[in-house]
């Protein structure tokens, strides 16, 4: 007797997942300094997330910052857009510290290289939070 079953599709190969590293004392120090700051902002949350510190406004992320791992030897302060607006878009295109697509689909990441950049960061991170409260949810 035959039974039918029904056929596996065939799975479409994945993208290779990015090196998670550890991340130096440095970047630590910067991301606990940009999440307390993050923290006082009305409706912000922050989760753990595979060696980052997720943040949220709602249910809704907006960037995660690296805590014991992050996408290759820089420090980098992940941000969330959905999508970026245009004008901002052009704008990240023409700043050195921003690069695109890391880890995916509206990811972008910016680079800190010194206590300076900070301020920087929190500008970007401010536009993330800003953007997560006009979207959708998801």
């Amino acid at each position: 007797m035959k039974t039918n079953k029904p056929t596996a599709k065939p799975k479409k190969p994945s993208a290779p997942r990015p090196k998670l590293l550890p991340v130096s004392e440095e970047t630590r120090r910067w991301s606990a300094l940009l999440e307390s700051e993050l923290l006082t902002w009305p409706g912000v949350v922050a989760k753990r997330m595979f060696g980052f510190r997720a943040l949220y406004r709602g249910k809704r992320i907006f960037a995660a910052l690296p805590s014991s791992r992050g996408f290759g030897p820089d420090a980098s302060v992940l941000l969330k857009f959905d999508p970026m607006p245009p004008a901002l878009l052009q704008r990240a295109k023409s700043e050195n510290r921003i690069h695109g697509n890391t880890p995916g689909k509206g990811w972008f990441s910016f680079t800190l290289n010194s206590d300076a950049d900070l301020h920087n960061a929190l500008e970007w991170l401010n536009r993330c939070y800003e953007s997560a409260r006009k979207g959708r949810s998801r």
